[in-house]
């Protein structure tokens, strides 16, 4: 679902993008999990659980775990708390996912990242049980992406790829840029697009931190997804005229203004390039509610197969 709108009376003159509405089209995959969730339980008495794993108090990754709890409370979901100190070892983070691998009332895990400096994130990622690893980031899950094998795909370029079906993008013999090479969102995008499939078949080209003359990609893109964690990294003259573009970034910019003391900023330049994409996410309430939606998918898929059920 996509809808116009202008953030100020001079961008609502200026502004040419059709925002992509992820908070709709989340609201909609939310209610399709609950109603399965219900099922499930209905039929085989299995509630989908979700272990949370937070590790230190960093007030970001606090925020996104909050709002990963409740969204898993509102579809009917049990959430299984574990919340550890910066200090923590890591043993101890391991000994955790090993309780949870082995807990049958756990169907997935989410170990929120980034950790407290002097824990190996790769290695306790990699302890995840894959048949529910539901953020789709271990090596197994990775491998099978890779190979275009059934497996969980990790939640955010997932709910990229759902906002682009919603918006009518056709990707396929479309050129995608994706700028940023993460291994959490911008690598495993370039991926899928690339895969044979309904919502692949692009031709990707993928930019980083060491491109030179990202203009030079970035205006030859029908689709342009931004991950590159930097507010303002693509300006309005980036982008060519009637182009779809999807802002994954969420940086928190000071703002004394705010109640907060800062306002939330994606990596696109908003207003610019407002004024010449056809469609584009807004930050927030594009992407970042797909992936709470997606998780919830995952972690419904990750109950079912453990009920002895297909997904």
């Amino acid at each position: 679902m996509w809808y116009a709108v202008g953030v100020n009376r001079e961008s609502e003159q200026t502004m040419k993008a059709e925002l992509i509405d992820g908070k709709a089209l989340a609201a909609e995959t939310r209610a399709k999990v609950k109603a399965g969730v219900a099922e499930l339980k209905a039929k085989t008495g299995v509630t989908p659980g979700l272990g949370v794993v937070l590790v230190g108090d960093d007030p970001a990754s606090r925020s996104y775990v909050t709002a990963k709890e409740r969204a898993l409370e509102e579809a009917g979901m049990r959430s299984v708390d574990v919340r550890l100190g910066a200090e923590t070892t890591q043993e101890e983070l391991l000994a955790v996912i090993a309780r949870l691998n082995a807990d049958p009332q756990v169907h997935g895990i989410l170990v929120q990242l980034p950790l407290p400096r002097g824990l190996d994130a790769d290695a306790v990622i990699e302890a995840i049980a894959p048949e529910k690893d539901v953020d789709g980031f271990t090596p197994i899950n990775v491998g099978k992406m890779i190979l275009g094998q059934d497996c969980f795909l990790p939640c955010t370029p997932h709910g990229v790829l759902r906002l682009l079906g919603q918006a009518g993008a056709n990707t396929r013999g479309a050129h995608a840029v994706v700028v940023g090479r993460s291994a959490i969102v911008g690598r495993p995008l370039a991926n899928l697009l690339s895969r044979k499939a309904p919502d692949g078949d692009a031709t990707v080209t993928l930019c980083h931190s060491a491109t030179p003359d990202l203009a030079r990609f970035t205006r030859e893109a029908d689709i342009l997804i931004v991950a590159a964690g930097r507010p303002g990294t693509v300006t309005g003259d980036m982008v060519k005229p009637g182009a779809i573009v999807i802002d994954v970034g969420v940086n928190r910019v000071p703002d004394p203004t705010a109640q907060r003391g800062y306002r939330l900023r994606g990596d696109c330049d908003f207003e610019s390039v407002a004024a010449v994409a056809s469609r584009l996410t807004p930050v927030p309430g594009g992407v970042g509610p797909m992936t709470i939606a997606m998780l919830l998918e995952n972690t419904l898929k990750a109950a079912v197969r453990a009920a002895g059920g297909a997904s």
